[in-house]
């Protein structure tokens, strides 16, 4: 099955400059494991932002109101240093990679846990607000467990790689 040229939805509130829609065969090639309709009722649900280098896209201490897919452009996970203004670069997201999991957890129970997600490069991403995220993920059990277990796999990649460092710097 081929996925369509088409664009999808529409969103309202942005931080980072907002798109009209969302073409379903870019995000098909950042997300292949997803069927066509899936990646259609994705899209619907989403809105696409873009940023320029160096902007915040989730801040310090703040929940995660959204999920957001990586469609172009590179991001950077930081961490507060002990010296004030200063971070420690945790991780970088490129194509294909998902921000702000805390998402699809219940609103209160995570916070950034100081880290910083901000753009390496001008970004484009797929953004998921959490009440149309959660909504999706009620509505539609199959596509849930789907970007559940794709979740799992980028933050098992994530901590394999913290450890890696761990036992380098130790």
């Amino acid at each position: 099955m081929t996925v369509n040229e088409d664009v999808v939805g529409a969103g309202d509130e942005a931080s980072g400059e907002f798109e009209l829609a969302v073409n379903t065969a870019e995000v098909a090639k950042v997300l292949p494991f997803l069927e066509p309709d899936e990646i259609s009722r994705l899209a619907a649900a989403g809105e696409v932002r873009r940023w320029e280098t160096g902007q915040v896209v989730m801040g310090d201490r703040q929940p995660a109101g959204f999920l957001a897919v990586v469609l172009a452009g590179k991001l950077a996970i930081k961490k507060a240093s002990t010296f004030p203004g200063r971070y420690v670069l945790l991780a970088e997201i490129e194509c294909g990679g998902m921000v702000g999991e805390g998402a699809v957890v219940p609103q209160g129970e995570l916070d950034g846990g100081g880290t910083v997600v901000e753009t390496a490069a001008a970004s484009r991403l797929l953004v998921l607000p959490r009440e149309r995220l959660q909504q999706l993920l009620a509505e539609d059990r199959v596509l849930g467990q789907k970007l559940f277990v794709r979740i799992i796999q980028i933050l098992r990649r994530r901590l394999r790689g913290a450890g890696e460092r761990l036992a380098w710097i130790l």
